[in-house]
């Protein structure tokens, strides 16, 4: 469904591009009539692995995990979309390559979808959007570069404090097997963790 209007997931999302990096009302206005409304039930998936990305997307509500399989069939969650937040096979839309991560909706999810060729189209005549981009690209550098060093310089302990802190009120509405993956543990280590701080 085409937005015709403002309303408040779009208000969210003017929010959130301009704390990137402001924009004018002209190019916002071109920014909006770009994006149309899209539903995920839970397990459906936003993007899978092996295709080809082709929209980004503003999550406002709900949770999606990154994640990939191994040849062995094991997952490893990378990341979880927390709205109000950006989501998309970023790597396959920037440079045309095959995607390599699912993302897959761990609840009911509303979005706002736009095709990535049409965004970036705008980029020719709305420098503002194209410098909100920029920041939003590293921003996403930044934190897996942060994510990486946690992986291999923390203890689980300490991953896990981390993730309570930069996903609040996310345990109640996830399972145990995610956040262990996320944490890059077992579930039994991870009760073990939860139970020990409960102890403090």
């Amino acid at each position: 469904m085409n937005l015709q209007t403002d309303n408040a997931q779009l208000t969210d999302l003017k929010r959130l591009i301009n704390f990137l990096s402001p924009i004018s009302q002209e190019s916002w206005e071109k920014v909006k009539s770009l994006f149309i409304e899209k539903a995920l039930k839970k397990g459906e998936y936003f993007v899978k692995a092996g295709e080809y990305a082709k929209e980004m997307g503003f999550l406002y509500e709900g949770i999606i995990r990154a994640f990939y399989r191994n040849i062995e069939g094991v997952e490893y969650i990378k990341h979880f979309f927390v709205g109000p937040t950006f989501c998309g096979g970023y790597s396959s839309l920037v440079n045309g390559v095959m995607n390599q991560i699912n993302q897959e909706a761990l609840t009911d999810c509303k979005i706002l979808v736009v095709n990535f060729a049409d965004f970036i189209a705008l980029y020719d005549t709305c420098h503002d959007v194209e410098r909100a981009a920029r920041v939003l690209a590293e921003s996403y550098y930044a934190q897996k570069e942060r994510r990486e060093l946690e992986i291999v310089l923390l203890n689980a302990d300490k991953r896990y404090e981390i993730f309570q802190r930069e996903y609040p009120g996310i345990e109640q509405k996830i399972t145990q097997y995610h956040i262990a993956s996320y944490l890059g543990i077992t579930p039994t280590q991870l009760s073990r963790i939860r139970k020990k701080n409960a102890g403090r």
